[in-house]
């Protein structure tokens, strides 16, 4: 199955999951790692004003993960907000948990690739990982200085990365797929990185898609006065399927995991805002359906979140 239609199976809400009890997700995000080396424009990671100093703990995770399996969840993302490859020993520990412990039947993860170096990405295919992806979001240097803050040299660092990746992964004859995404900007930005990915990106995937340019979780008034123009409501899934900011499906069909250990309604939680239970002290097949997430869900499905903290989030494209 390709990326975009796992995407589109996720975020579109089918009507056995439009109720406030809704059955265990298929897939879940979980961030190893709260860390990110880049200060995007475009991130809610931005809103963090100290980064997470603890990783998430391996035992902790495979706790929550054999559970999630036990719940029927047939997709993990090691990653969530932050970077994974700031972690990379946990990163492959935990993908190697995942495939051949749990027998989780598809693993994926999203990276900047300013990180991904051969060793780590060699380790990670061989461990069993099934989807990388790469988040390319600037056209040249100067673009990904002013959007992303971090010196340019990471630029070119994960260009590199992105071709070594994909030779490292044919080399070992591994079935890890590779993928990219971009957000969609307008006019003659977007003419430039339409020409960038052909050279750069595309020749070194199986797949490139675009995303809109999100809110994330309420954060716009930010993002618009960083980037010029104006986000999109919520998160509607990618260009070519894009859904209704509400209900979100990010509350229905998809778990999120913060590196503290929360179980979050929210695919842009940096801050704990949207956090209905805290793993450590609730099992995750309790935690899906607790109260909090009861109550935020019942709002969505009203299409009324005024007081939530998805407000801001929601009526932004209104």
């Amino acid at each position: 199955m390709s990326i975009t239609k796992r995407i589109d199976a996720i975020t579109l809400i089918p009507p056995t999951h439009m109720k406030t009890v809704v059955p265990f997700p298929r897939s879940v995000k979980i961030e190893l790692t709260g860390r990110c080396n880049y200060r995007c424009s475009f991130c809610a990671l931005a809103v963090r004003e100290k980064q997470p100093t603890k990783d998430m703990d391996l035992g902790f995770f495979k706790r929550i993960t054999r559970e999630m399996r036990d719940s029927g969840v047939e997709e993990i993302g090691v990653f969530f907000i932050g970077e994974s490859f700031l972690c990379p020993e946990l990163l492959v520990d935990a993908v190697r948990w995942l495939k051949r412990e749990v027998a989780m039947p598809y693993v994926f993860l999203t990276s900047n690739a300013s990180l991904a170096d051969t060793k780590t990405v060699a380790a990670l295919c061989l461990a069993g990982l099934d989807s990388l992806k790469w988040s390319v979001n600037s056209s040249t240097e100067a673009d990904f200085v002013r959007v992303m803050k971090v010196k340019g040299a990471l630029f070119h660092q994960a260009l590199r990365n992105i071709r070594d990746a994909n030779t490292v992964r044919n080399h070992l004859h591994a079935r890890t797929s590779l993928y990219a995404s971009s957000i969609q900007y307008d006019g003659e930005q977007q003419a430039k990185m339409e020409a960038f990915l052909d050279e750069f990106v595309r020749p070194f995937v199986d797949e490139h898609y675009w995303l809109p340019l999100y809110s994330m979780g309420s954060f716009a008034t930010a993002r618009e006065e960083a980037l010029g123009y104006r986000p999109t409501a919520g998160n509607q899934g990618r260009l070519g399927a894009l859904r209704a900011p509400l209900p979100c499906w990010s509350a229905f069909t998809e778990g999120h995991v913060t590196s503290s250990g929360k179980l979050s309604a929210c695919c842009f939680d940096a801050s704990g805002t949207w956090a209905m239970a805290d793993l450590h002290e609730t099992p995750f097949s309790e935690a899906w359906n607790s109260v909090a997430f009861q109550e935020l869900r019942r709002r969505h499905l009203e299409k009324d979140v005024s007081g939530t903290a998805c407000e801001k989030c929601a009526a932004y494209g209104g």
